[in-house]
This record gives C-alpha cells, sequence and structure tokens, in this order.
C-alpha cells in the first residue's frame, strides 16, 4: 500500500532552493545517489527539531545510517560550516549590512548532559550546578551564528571562550567583541596580545534591581534561545562533542534560511511516497 507524510520540520520549496546549491556536486561518472540529499537533509532536521534518537527516525527518511553517514561527511568535509557562512552573508547583504562582520558577541551556556554522555566530555559547572556540557557561541550583531565550541560544563567562561575566539578570529574579521562579566579579567588581555582584538566587557548597572536588557548581550542571548528551542539541543546526548557543535550549525542553518524567506509563501514539497508490503 502506498503511504504519504511530510512533517513541520521539512524545508519548503524555497527554503530548498537556497540550501541545494551549496551542497558539493555529486561526482561524475559514479553511482547515482539512491536517496535524495533533500531527504537526508530534512532527516537530519527532523532530529534536531523532534529529539528523536538516529535510530528512530520514521521510515520514510532513508536508512538512519545512510543519513548519519553523510551527516558525518558533510561535517567532516566543512560543509556545514560553508552553508552557515553563505547563510550569515546573504542575509547581511539583504539587511544592508557588508557580508563580513567586523563585531561578534560572545556567550556561554551551561545545558545538563545524558547518561550517553562519557565522563571524560562532561562536568559540573558550580555556579549554574549543572552536570553536563558547556557550549560557547560566538555571533556577528545580528545574532547569527558566526561558531560554536562545546566543552564539559565545569570549564570557566574566560579558559573556555578561548577556542570560540580563535575560530571565529580565523574564520572573519571579527576584531571587537562583546561579553558579559564572566569573560573578565585576563581573557581581555589574551584577546588584545593574541589574537589582536578588543574584548568589551558589558557590565551590569550598579543600580540594577530585577531583569534588565543589557545592550549587545540580549542579541546572543536571544539566539541560544533560539537554539535551545530544538528539542535535540535542549540537553546534551551526544557522545562526541564535535556531534553537538554540528547539530547546532543545523539549527543555525535553519534558523537563517527560514529568516531569508521570511514573508514569502511557505510552499512545501510534495508528500514523499513510498511501497510497503501488506
Amino acid at each position: 500500500m502506498e503511504r504519504t507524510r511530510t512533517y513541520d520540520s521539512d524545508l519548503t520549496d524555497t527554503e530548498w532552493e537556497i540550501i541545494e546549491p551549496m551542497l558539493p556536486l555529486i561526482k561524475e561518472p559514479g553511482r547515482v545517489p539512491k536517496h535524495p540529499r533533500r531527504d537526508v537533509v530534512d532527516a537530519i532536521l527532523y532530529v534536531v527539531r523532534t529529539g528523536c534518537s538516529w535510530r528512530q527516525l520514521p521510515v520514510d527518511f532513508p536508512p538512519w545510517q545512510t543519513v548519519y553517514w553523510q551527516f558525518k561527511q558533510w561535517e567532516k568535509r566543512q560543509v556545514t560550516q560553508r552553508i552557515l557562512d553563505r547563510l550569515r552573508e546573504e542575509i547581511r547583504l539583504a539587511e544592508g549590512r557588508n557580508p563580513q562582520p567586523s563585531a561578534g558577541i560572545i556567550d556561554s551556556q551551561s545545558v545538563k548532559a545524558a547518561d550517553t554522555v562519557g565522563r571524560d566530555t562532561r562536568g559540573y559547572d558550580a555556579g549554574k550546578k549543572i552536570n553536563g556540557r558547556k557550549r560557547f557561541i560566538v555571533t556577528d550583531t545580528l545574532g547569527l551564528l558566526v561558531c560554536v565550541w562545546v566543552l564539559a560544563a565545569s570549564w570557566q567562561d574566560r579558559d573556555g571562550a578561548k577556542g570560540a575566539l580563535v575560530a571565529a578570529y580565523t574564520a572573519t574579521p571579527i576584531r571587537y567583541v562583546f561579553a558579559d562579566q564572566g569573560f573578565a579579567g585576563r581573557l581581555v588581555d589574551w584577546c588584545r596580545n593574541i589574537l589582536h582584538t578588543t574584548l568589551e566587557i558589558v557590565r551590569k548597572p550598579a543600580d540594577q534591581e530585577g531583569f534588565v536588557v543589557h545592550p549587545r548581550r540580549w542579541v546572543v542571548e536571544r539566539t541560544l534561545a533560539w537554539i535551545t528551542s530544538y528539542r535535540r539541543l535542549a540537553r546534551d546526548y551526544e557522545r562526541d562533542p564535535a556531534v553537538s557543535e554540528a547539530l547546532i550549525r543545523w539549527a543555525a542553518i535553519n534558523q537563517m534560511v527560514r529568516r531569508l524567506v521570511r514573508g514569502g509563501p511557505a510552499r512545501r514539497r510534495q508528500r514523499r511516497t513510498f511501497n510497503q508490503p501488506d
């Protein structure tokens, strides 16, 4: 019998038209891929959005082994990062900005780790009382992800941030970074002396009472909130921190491509069909 199904996490036709040219060309001559790459991308986004495990992908997607293999191959070849960079450039141009950012914002987020996360890659954040991992992200001033760095939650902000700052330094012309008070101290001097980058600490007003939105910082905090709205990222399930970083990049890609087509018609693809024996 025939069964048809689509999912809210699927890319629309317009979104796929943006993403498809950013994927590597299929080598010729060679075996024609058995499964459309759009199905593979939709399957990855389904995992990130719904929080299901790879093995529990619905049967109308390609086999989970195929999806995970392609996910790892794209990450190994830095395809995911290149898509992220291209989308960020297009959004910045659409909003009248230079394609490459000169200023950024850094922040961290501690999340609980599942039992699948080994003791060697997890830690305890005493300040937030969380046993898990810590995500360091750098965004531009629009809140668009530049890079992500995942470590054990026991890392201090001023120490763990160095990896993310180096990644931002080598990938973009960002030379001015805003941060909260957790990054104050020797990291400011390290940025100035090693990266030739200014790290400005946005401090709380002395008379602050209750919740106050701080300049610049709210942008990166909004991005972190968007990331954790994806159920797979509400906590960390991944054995390898590099997989956590890749899934965060896919969540950011999903957000960016939707931002690019916002306001246009959300034309979804024709429902996929497959044959299933009675």
